[in-house]
């Protein structure tokens, strides 16, 4: 048996997923996802939240920007699951999801957890993070219990 194919079988959950591609503007995001933590950019002027981060604020032309906690918590606004060509980096196909993050933005992630049938729009979710090739974290969402 070759060392490479020893080492596959020793870690079968080894991450696959690609690691994600930081931009400087998105740096505070990414080091904080290693960390599981989950930041979002905040006008400084305006104090509206904004995603993708980036230097001036769309809605009042700020540079004034400040990196702040986000709940995490959201809901599916819409999902689709991608068949052809086979997602890269997934074991089995993704289900990708634009979340309406509390704070009123939209992040474009997984929800993992949940069979892709039984997704509904609306659906509460929580962030979590899971691990990627390079030791890196990315954030993907997972459903909530709501409590009653």
């Amino acid at each position: 048996m070759s060392t490479a194919a020893s080492e596959t079988e020793a870690k079968p959950n080894k991450p696959i997923r690609l690691a994600p591609i930081v931009t400087p503007d998105a740096k505070f995001f990414w080091d904080a996802a290693d960390q599981e933590q989950f930041l979002g950019q905040q006008c400084g002027s305006c104090e509206r939240f904004r995603f993708p981060p980036r230097p001036m604020c769309p809605h009042c032309h700020s540079l004034e920007r400040r990196e702040v906690p986000l709940s995490g918590r959201g809901t599916v606004y819409t999902w689709i699951r991608p068949l052809h060509p086979p997602a890269y980096g997934f074991r089995e196909p993704p289900t990708v999801a634009v979340i309406e993050l509390e704070e009123g933005i939209r992040f474009v992630s997984n929800v993992e957890g949940i069979a892709f049938e039984d997704i509904t729009a609306g659906l509460p979710v929580q962030v979590a993070f899971v691990e990627t090739v390079g030791n890196h974290k990315v954030p993907v969402f997972r459903p909530r219990e709501e409590k009653r």
